[in-house]
């Protein structure tokens, strides 16, 4: 199999099978060069057929509290109330730029995703 542009989804599933083969390549040799360039055909067919939606700012928050083992009460150092971070989680408080700023610097979340939409409107969430 020679490397092409990716153009359907039975080649996708093809070329796949392949990198599955290649995986365990030797460092230097050709098949290493051949599963490098395989990959980047796969990463832009997955880029335009299959895009990613970067992730919700709250959601975001979520995450990295779980992988860090960090409960409400911990992200005092980012926010400084409790009631605040309790409405931002509950997603009743917009993120405020020194929130963004703050959790950006300390947590290292992707200033692009916390200055984000959230998928919640919050006018509505504060009326319910």
């Amino acid at each position: 199999m020679n490397p092409k542009v990716i153009r359907n989804r039975s080649e996708y599933e093809a070329v796949l099978s392949r990198i599955e083969v290649l995986m365990d390549a030797k460092k230097g040799s050709p098949e290493e060069d051949e599963l490098e360039l395989w990959s980047i055909l796969v990463e832009r067919y997955e880029d335009t057929h299959q895009p990613i939606d970067p992730p919700d700012p709250i959601e975001a928050i979520k995450f990295r509290m779980d992988q860090e083992g960090l409960r409400p009460a911990d992200l005092t150092r980012y926010i400084p109330s409790k009631s605040k971070i309790s409405e931002v989680l509950s997603r009743k408080r917009p993120l405020s730029l020194s929130m963004i700023r703050s959790l950006h610097e300390g947590l290292g979340i992707p200033a692009e995703i916390l200055v984000r939409e959230p998928r919640a409107d919050y006018g509505k969430a504060a009326k319910r």
